[in-house]
């Protein structure tokens, strides 16, 4: 509604944009096949609407790609904040793709970030830790893909770095570059 109305401020007929709210396969179906209606479809989602826009679209489709998103939890962060973003980020929706699937931790509070982290998430969240983070809480070890997946479900990579050069070193080096975030 509010691009609908900056279109009229603009003396443009409001209906060029338009909301589907039906979100159903076959909803999707028919958008994907909607030849001389439909101008260029970007598809937002799972990696299961993706591939099915890319298989089966018959109108231009920009593939978007999947999101291992990061947190980043600086030495100086209000701690309280960063536990209810994490907490929303991960929780809300986990089966999207800017839902977060790492946390990063400097090493400047961690061991006192790490244990709130526990105790707000554990009971919802699988957490895999790297081991600087296993020696400061419990969890299980992080395998060797864990911060290159997509988990799409209640599970969290979190890993300890030292410093926030080296949280960007880590997000260059593992981030689809879909959502990041810094929290400082």
């Amino acid at each position: 509604s509010a691009m609908q109305a900056g279109l009229e401020a603009a003396d443009l007929p409001a209906e060029l944009v338009q909301l589907v709210q039906d979100t159903s396969r076959i909803s999707a179906q028919e958008l994907m096949t909607a030849v001389g209606y439909v101008d260029l479809l970007i598809p937002r989602g799972g990696a299961g609407l993706i591939k099915a826009c890319t298989q089966n679209a018959r109108v231009p489709c920009i593939q978007t790609g999947t999101g291992i998103c990061h947190i980043y939890v600086d030495g100086d962060a209000d701690q309280e904040k960063a536990l209810n973003i994490l907490e929303n980020a991960k929780t809300s929706r986990p089966s999207v793709c800017n839902a977060a699937e790492v946390c990063l931790v400097s090493e400047a509070i961690a061991a006192e970030f790490l244990p709130k982290l526990h105790a707000r998430l554990s009971a919802k969240v699988e957490l895999r830790l790297d081991p600087k983070a296993a020696a400061t809480i419990p969890g299980k070890a992080a395998g060797e893909l864990d911060f290159d997946t997509e988990f799409l479900d209640y599970i969290l990579a979190v890993a300890i770095v030292p410093d926030v050069q080296a949280a960007a070193a880590h997000i260059r080096a593992h981030s689809t570059g879909h959502s990041e975030a810094i929290i400082t």
